[in-house]
């Protein structure tokens, strides 16, 4: 598709091409490499086809401008993992099926079907935890449907949930309670950790955190004291202004208990096809940083945040043309009205989408991919999150149309067309390009399988499961391989394979913790009395899924969510329009009264906000809510890692 004066016309593939891959060149050889960005959306990393050609592509781009879904979402993950264990993508996930206490600090996997832990029927798991006589303690800002299942639930002022795990350390260490068996031995840092967390007794955070030091003190013993224990938190923890703390936090507190890399604990999945040893980088950090705001890169990604500004301040090095993969970023990162204003003053814009939304309305030209059940699927991703070692291969169900292209094709001619330069290079990347297409997806995965811990190709007894994509054809439900198992220290990929408990780029964030110690209520501004914090629902996927009918039918989800006695003294009744300020902007929405919520915060979802003129998603438009990333700030970041800070932005409610 093609952007022309009348709108948008249908073009050739050719054509399409040609002129994208001709208007990227020319504005990065006026303006320089740079001058280029790309943007993947989180789509991305559930599709085979762009799991193993998007590098590429973006690669022969050799821009510094790269941005993704992932810091408006795990990052501070990746940055626990890599400066702890040694490669990004060694995040451990709750061995849930075997543990007999599992403490949920702002996740609410019920919702979420286990973000980060790819875990099927997590209703039935917890369940049987509960009924083997384990615990589930969820910490959150809101009784979350997760919550509500509890054995125990304790309300946390957002963004203070560092100032909690802290408080748990402080009572392991305190009491003795501090148990790291066969860890101690390969983890530099305990000691050291001891001494960190003397400023932050339950009595010295309670007062911010609104847990009273009894309850936190309680928590940390039945934690010790359980035969097998796990602390999992995600989006409320990664999302907000200490996501880096919090997520390295968690991985402390499971450490020094004994509980990581143990039945029950938090354990690391055998994928099938082990990308960490395959295919992609282990990370890196602060090689160079932004342009505006100097933010450090990490693993090759500049923080989303500060996309807007790169595209608006001018002077050398300014983006002028941006390339998105699946994203929908206007709705999906922060301040969203801020990044439409850029968008529209790009030079030139390509989107590879199969919908015209509210950030693809400004491309120059659109590429659609075969999807959904035109296309195979192999997990490369979310096997290695698994509660269970599996391997699941998913045919396609309809054959493409005869001139549809996948999402590898597309990503693969762009690659070849930007890399080629000159009559020979054309030569040379039409050969590299035949290459590519004989080992397409299929072929991939099948060597992957035959090579990986339980393929083919193995010797000794992973070699009893033989697996190759054939034999995961032929067993159309996928194949159980196991339990998890412990696999540190061998796993590591730290020098000499040892733990660093405490990594220095942590240690020095707590410092700016501290501050909050004497800043009470935390987070709040002068003008703004209520904190924001987000929430999914079970029929929606981040921006994804607001264009089924099936999926948005029923009563109104894009709802404000406030406590009785914030409703009272605002005189607001459920059902009734409200505006809700921040600094950046203000969204109009309906309220919705409800004791689940603290007291002083409140709640909208993400993902909705489908007013924009020019967006054409039809059953969307029908069911539009209201965009929160048009009133959470961009400039509210976890200084320590570039993630965006969600949880905890400061608004005020008036009556429109």
């Amino acid at each position: 598709m093609k952007r022309g004066k009348n709108g948008w016309e249908q073009i050739g593939w050719d054509e399409a091409f040609d002129e994208a891959t001709r208007n990227l060149k020319a504005i990065q050889s006026k303006y320089g490499r740079n001058a280029a960005a790309v943007y993947s959306g989180n789509p991305v990393a559930h599709n085979t086809g762009s799991m193993l050609f998007n590098g590429p592509f973006i690669r022969s781009l050799r821009t510094k401008n790269r941005y993704s879904a992932s810091s408006v979402d795990q990052l501070p993950h990746h940055y626990a993992a890599w400066f702890m264990f040694g490669h990004q993508l060694l995040i451990p996930v709750p061995d849930i099926d075997r543990s007999q206490f599992m403490l949920i600090v702002g996740a609410n996997p019920l919702v979420s079907n286990g973000s980060l832990m790819s875990a099927p029927g997590v209703a039935k798991r917890l369940k049987a935890l509960r009924a083997r006589g384990g615990k589930l303690a969820v910490v959150d800002p809101r009784r979350t449907e997760t919550a509500a299942k509890a054995d125990q639930h304790l309300f946390i002022r957002p963004g203070t949930d560092a100032l909690f795990l802290l408080a748990l350390l402080h009572t392991l260490f305190n009491e003795g309670l501090v148990e790291p068996g066969r860890l101690e031995s390969f983890t530099d840092g305990i000691d050291t950790m001891q001494r960190l967390v003397a400023p932050f007794s339950p009595e010295d955070t309670a007062a911010v955190t609104g847990i009273e030091a009894a309850a936190a003190r309680q928590l940390a013993r039945d934690f010790a004291g359980a035969k097998s224990a796990v602390c999992y938190g995600r989006m409320g923890v990664s999302t907000q202004a200490f996501g880096g703390l919090c997520q390295w936090l968690i991985n402390v507190l499971n450490i020094v208990s004994g509980n990581l890399d143990r039945p029950g604990g938090a354990m690391f999945a055998a994928s099938a096809i082990d990308i960490l040893k395959t295919g992609t980088s282990p990370g890196h950090y602060n090689r160079w940083r932004s342009r505006a705001r100097g933010l450090p890169e990490f693993g090759g990604e500049l923080p989303v945040s500060t996309l807007a500004e790169e595209i608006l301040t001018e002077g050398e090095g300014q983006i002028k043309a941006l390339v998105t993969n699946a994203g929908n970023p206007v709705l999906s990162t922060p301040n969203g009205k801020q990044l439409e204003t850029a968008l529209s003053g790009l030079e030139f814009m390509l989107a590879i989408d199969i919908y015209i939304n509210e950030t693809t309305r400004h491309a120059n030209i659109i590429l659609p991919p075969a999807t959904g059940l035109e296309t195979e699927h192999y997990d490369l991703a979310f096997h290695l999150f698994g509660v269970r070692n599996t391997a699941k291969y998913s045919p396609a169900v309809f054959e493409a149309a005869p001139d549809a292209k996948y999402d590898w094709e597309i990503l693969l001619e762009l690659r070849t067309r930007m890399q080629a330069a000159g009559k020979t290079g054309k030569i040379i990347q039409r050969i590299k390009q035949s290459v590519f297409k004989r080992l397409y997806p299929p072929r991939i995965l099948d060597l992957g399988l035959r090579l990986g811990p339980y393929g083919a190709w193995r010797r000794g007894s992973a070699a009893k499961m033989g697996l190759s994509l054939g034999k995961l054809k032929r067993n159309v439900h996928g194949i159980d391989l196991g339990p998890l198992r412990p696999c540190l220290p061998n796993r590591l990929f730290t020098p000499k394979k040892r733990i660093n408990l405490t990594p220095e780029i942590f240690v020095t964030d707590l410092e700016r913790l501290r501050t909050l110690l004497t800043n009470k209520p935390a987070n709040l501004a002068e003008d703004y009395d209520l904190a924001l914090i987000g929430r999914r629902h079970l029929r929606s996927n981040n921006t994804w899924m607001h264009n089924s009918r099936r999926l948005v039918k029923g009563p109104e989800r894009c709802t404000l969510l406030i406590h009785p006695a914030d409703a009272a003294n605002r005189q607001i009744s459920t059902g009734q329009m409200v505006a809700v300020h921040s600094r950046v902007g203000c969204i109009t929405l309906p309220a919705e009264i409800s004791d689940e919520m603290m007291p002083g915060v409140v709640s909208i979802p993400h993902g909705w906000g489908h007013t924009r003129p020019g967006a054409q998603p039809s059953v969307a438009r029908q069911h539009p809510g209201a965009s929160v990333n048009d009133i959470t700030d961009d400039t509210r970041i976890d200084r320590l890692t570039g993630n965006a800070a969600f949880s905890g932005i400061p608004v005020r409610i008036t009556l429109p």
